[in-house]
């Protein structure tokens, strides 16, 4: 039968089809459906591979990127979404290494189980990640920055570390926690919190920061609120860290996320370009 618009049409919207049914692989459950903007990266001049890094008697699960050849290359730590180490993240692990990073994803709740396949995020929240504590993930990352220092391939005078929603608390409080670390970028992690809980939240560690820390927040962020930010700031400029929050007015929570609805291009694309001198102007 000769081909005419439409059978065109429905072969292409099957190839679309075929590519984003392979391409998802991999993501958390809990994140279905995905975006068409989902972005994968290859692993074309990189060097990819999990690994397992010691924590006292446990070894926890890991997924790292770096640039092939035999340079020495900053550190990214990437702190995860409540996710986990999914596709997404592993993604971003290969995105930063073709940026010249040597990227490393630790899974910080991998004592309190897996979430990759818990349908509800409620779940994985009630679950999983209400228990995991400061103390249990400052400790992994501890773990994972000594396993990194037995590399060859790292400049142990620029490690950097990131973070997106829970992982962007993470991010602040590690922060607080290490200051070896030259910089710090947290994105949309959640500042405060109105629950009774003994751990401590970003604004209670603002004053006291030494590693200056750059926060990617968005305007129409309905958990972040204006408000929040505002006392963040506040207590920001009580200390000498020189960190600051930007705000994007016209995105939401997750706006980096490129495979979920939120994902907002232009706001992501600005602020990569503000995480990226970030780090130049403290390397």
């Amino acid at each position: 039968m000769p081909k005419n618009e439409n059978t065109e049409k429905i072969e292409f919207n099957r190839r679309d089809f075929l590519i984003k049914s392979l391409a998802i692989s991999g993501y958390a459950l809990a994140v279905y459906p995905l975006a068409y903007s989902a972005i994968q990266t290859d692993q074309d001049g990189i060097e990819v591979a999990d690994v397992k890094i010691p924590v006292g008697k446990i070894k926890i699960p890991a997924y790292q990127a770096f640039p092939k050849g035999n340079k020495v290359y900053p550190v990214l730590i990437i702190c995860h979404e409540i996710f986990g180490v999914h596709e997404y993240i592993k993604d971003l692990c290969r995105r930063f290494a073709k940026l010249g990073f040597y990227t490393i994803a630790p899974y910080l709740y991998f004592r309190q189980g897996e979430v990759n396949n818990i349908k509800e995020i409620p779940d994985i929240i009630s679950k999983v990640v209400s228990k995991v504590t400061n103390k249990q993930v400052n400790t992994d990352l501890d773990a994972t920055i000594k396993f990194l220092k037995e590399s060859k391939k790292i400049d142990v005078n620029k490690m950097y570390i990131t973070g997106f929603c829970w992982g962007g608390k993470a991010t602040w409080l590690y922060a607080a926690h290490n200051s070896e670390l030259k910089a710090a970028i947290a994105w949309y992690g959640p500042l405060l919190t109105n629950e009774k809980t003994k751990d401590e939240f970003p604004v209670d560690i603002a004053e006291k920061l030494k590693v200056p820390v750059l926060g990617l927040y968005g305007g129409k962020d309905a958990r972040i609120l204006p408000e929040h930010v505002e006392k963040m700031n506040n207590e920001l400029k009580k200390g000498k860290s020189n960190s600051k929050i930007i705000v994007y007015p016209d995105a939401d929570h997750g706006f980096f996320a490129d495979y979920r609805p939120s994902y907002n291009q232009m706001a992501s694309d600005e602020a990569l370009r503000e995480m990226l001198k970030w780090i130049k102007d403290h390397s």
